[in-house]
């Protein structure tokens, strides 16, 4: 509700509807709701993620199974469900894009030892090509894109992490801004239907590595 008090001068309208991804139950629920009520499912955007500085020796391991349920396998729920919406009225221009991370392309740096989470993030890399393989020899053309961002000021280090301080972090560290990341999902959807951008890495000038 509040999200929506904030967002009431700006074009569009915002549909508030609870989820817990992990969930399969719940996202079907979601997407039978959007289905009905919004018409179904043309652009879909994989953004919920959590990632933690979890020790690879000592776990917990219902740390990482929390990880792994979010950031890959409720991604792929998700997408499966919106592929299924957009087949079942004959979309072929949809578009699924994954929130990725330049984690999921290399180590994180030791500073910020969130190897589960990085993990995870490859996971999506490997999600996005074979997705796109699929639905290429299908002849189908819905684009899959997967946007990478460096270190992006946003909530996750404080719903996620217990030690490392994010207003430190932010502090001491160049980073990107969340309207950073939306202009791209944008630029990305505003390409000509022949143009997929399968890959978009955005860095902060001067970001550690």
């Amino acid at each position: 509700q509040e999200l929506s008090a904030s967002l009431s001068s700006e074009p569009g309208k915002l549909y508030p509807l609870k989820c817990d991804i992990i969930k399969e139950a719940d996202i079907k629920q979601a997407f039978k709701w959007v289905n009905a009520n919004l018409g179904g499912v043309d652009i879909l955007v994989n953004n919920a993620g959590v990632a933690s500085e979890i020790s690879l020796m000592d776990g917990p391991v219902d740390s990482w199974r929390s990880i792994l349920e979010l950031n890959v396998l409720a991604l792929s729920v998700c997408t499966k469900e919106a592929i299924q919406s957009m087949k079942e009225r004959a979309v072929d221009d949809g578009h699924i894009i994954h929130m990725n991370s330049v984690s999921g392309h290399a180590l994180p740096p030791s500073i910020f030892p969130i190897y589960m989470y990085a993990a995870s993030k490859h996971a999506v890399t490997i999600l996005t090509e074979g997705l796109r393989r699929e639905l290429t020899e299908q002849n189908s053309n819905i684009r899959v894109t997967s946007i990478s961002p460096g270190l992006v000021k946003t909530e996750i280090l404080d719903a996620s992490s217990r030690t490392i301080c994010s207003e430190s972090v932010y502090r001491n560290y160049a980073h990107l801004e969340a309207k950073d990341i939306a202009e791209a999902v944008l630029y990305v959807l505003g390409t000509p239907q022949h143009v997929q951008v399968h890959e978009l890495i955005i860095r902060r000038n001067r970001e550690i590595s």
